[in-house]
């Protein structure tokens, strides 16, 4: 349940002729289930194969082909469902949602309108330090993809491409909770984060593994209240839909702008139809698609070639007992055993392979210093270059030895960087480089005190300068560590420095 130290966030508020506007956000999250097969064939769901070769004959829709369910797209919608804190449902049921288009072979689409496999759930997502929205999860239903169209490779012709026909979704369906494009966007993150540490869908959203349907309408302040208090939904605007958003950016851009345009209309005196609509990126606004279809529209009805889903607890229980540690158990976990800050901590566990890249690095070390390495230089590296953790020259056991270097004050923090530098173009084992090229800080006493006597003897006008402001002694410092090489330890350095100038 919800966190109760966390404030819930404002809502979005957008000024009008007339006065305030509140927005009123739900969300429909359509994940592709990471699996090989197909929902209803053993056809392949591997992304980017040539038109048409992932194609089985049930996904064609040849007379006499029956569906088979795929037992593992369940197991994986349950995994969800158990991490979205959620109501598993023992029964649930296909159904067929009726309509023609020309990459749906089947003229109908297999769904779960009346009873789907998960029930309620929630999803806290955090939008600041001690700032946070639960979002409800109204359902999760599984269904099967369409094709697609392709319309750019003739003038004159359109081209089918159904080699996604088939591939298995979990149609994650929010309550309209969400108050704004920015908690719009970080939920998706959230959700995203969630999917990825449980392994149901790996999220790509460039592939179309993971794409948003968004609600939005707008209602004066007050009525959202009135809603939360009756579940009346006369009390909210009427909504539109924004179909198959794949972009956090363009999320937010679309929201905005479909606020803005609601608002328009009811200020003029109009009246905002319940349609879908779409957004167009190269003009920053959304166009009518079409009415906004209702469940009649579709024919609904029980599938006749899938019998109920009928699962015991006991396996529920299985796939329970399997599940990982996720996103906010883990960076609870991080704070208290490697005393990181909840910024370093959100870092860190934004990924999953992040998190168990630092965590080897931390493992038997000191948490704020692998922690600092992991984030600051070998992301901030990452970033520059353009690489994945995957790929990162810099493996984690090496920069777990860089930080050995340093807890044991075998070298300096500006050694560790060069260390790090020889690390990313040269690779090798830290400890043998550092021993190989004369890399260890200078602990010697009695040398870094001649170096200092040298540096205060040749300048005994910025010494008077010193002394008269103490915090230039750092000038002092600076030319110690560099006529050492940077070998000196620099807390020996400062600590002579302030001694021998009397500060």
């Amino acid at each position: 349940m919800l966190d109760l130290s966390y404030e819930a966030p404002k809502p979005k508020v957008i000024s009008g002729a007339t006065g305030d506007w509140e927005l009123v956000i739900g969300m429909e999250i359509h994940a592709q289930i990471s699996t090989q097969a197909k929902l209803f064939s053993g056809a392949s769901t591997t992304f980017g194969a040539e038109p048409n070769s992932n194609v089985s004959f049930v996904d064609a829709a040849m007379p006499g082909m029956l569906p088979v369910v795929n037992e593992f797209c369940l197991e994986q919608a349950v995994r969800t469902g158990l991490g979205l804190k959620a109501q598993i449902n023992l029964r649930s049921a296909f159904d067929r949602k009726n309509y023609f288009y020309p990459d749906n072979p089947q003229g109908y689409q297999i769904s779960q309108l009346y009873h789907p496999i998960v029930g309620e759930g929630e999803v806290l997502v955090e939008l600041g330090a001690g700032v946070a929205r639960l979002v409800r999860i109204e359902r999760i239903h599984v269904e099967q993809d369409a094709g697609k169209s392709i319309h750019d490779m003739d003038p004159n012709m359109s081209f089918i491409d159904i080699n996604r026909t088939g591939v298995p979704l979990m149609e994650i369906v929010s309550r309209p909770d969400i108050r704004g494009p920015e908690e719009a966007a970080a939920y998706v993150l959230k959700l995203r984060q969630i999917l990825r540490y449980l392994g149901t869908c790996d999220g790509n959203m460039q592939n179309g593994n993971l794409r948003a349907d968004v609600n939005v309408s707008v209602c004066r302040p007050g009525q959202y209240e009135k809603y939360q208090a009756t579940q009346d939904f006369g009390h909210l605007g009427t909504r539109c839909e924004i179909k198959n958003m794949n972009s956090m950016r363009f999320i937010q851009q679309a929201i905005d702008y479909e606020a803005r345009r609601q608002i328009a209309i009811l200020e003029d005196g109009g009246k905002v139809d319940q349609e879908t609509r779409l957004y167009d990126p190269d003009k920053g606004e959304t166009r009518s698609m079409r009415s906004k279809e209702e469940a009649q529209d579709y024919r609904y009805f029980p599938d006749p070639d899938l019998l109920p889903l009928e699962i015991e607890q006991g396996w529920v229980d299985d796939i329970e007992a399997t599940m990982p540690e996720l996103p906010d158990a883990k960076k609870t976990r991080f704070m208290a055993d490697f005393g990181l800050t909840d910024y370093d901590a959100n870092v860190l566990t934004a990924e999953l392979e992040h998190a168990g890249f630092f965590e080897a690095v931390a493992k038997g070390r000191d948490g704020k210093i692998a922690a600092n390495w992991v984030i600051n230089e070998l992301f901030g590296r990452l970033n520059k270059e353009g690489l994945s953790i995957d790929a990162s020259p810099v493996s984690a056991q090496q920069l777990g030895g860089v930080v050995d270097l340093i807890s044991s004050q075998v070298i300096s923090g500006k050694l560790a960087k060069d260390l790090f530098e020889i690390l990313w173009t040269e690779g090798g084992d830290p400890a043998q480089i550092v021993e190989d090229r004369g890399m260890k800080q200078v602990t010697d006493t009695g040398a870094i005190e001649a170096a200092v006597d040298e540096i205060i003897a040749a300048n005994p006008a910025q010494v008077e300068k010193a002394k008269q402001n103490p915090k230039l002694a750092g000038w002092f410092v600076g030319q110690v560590m560099k006529s050492t090489g940077g070998k000196a330890n620099p807390a020996a350095v400062n600590a002579l420095v302030m001694a021998k100038l009397g500060l």
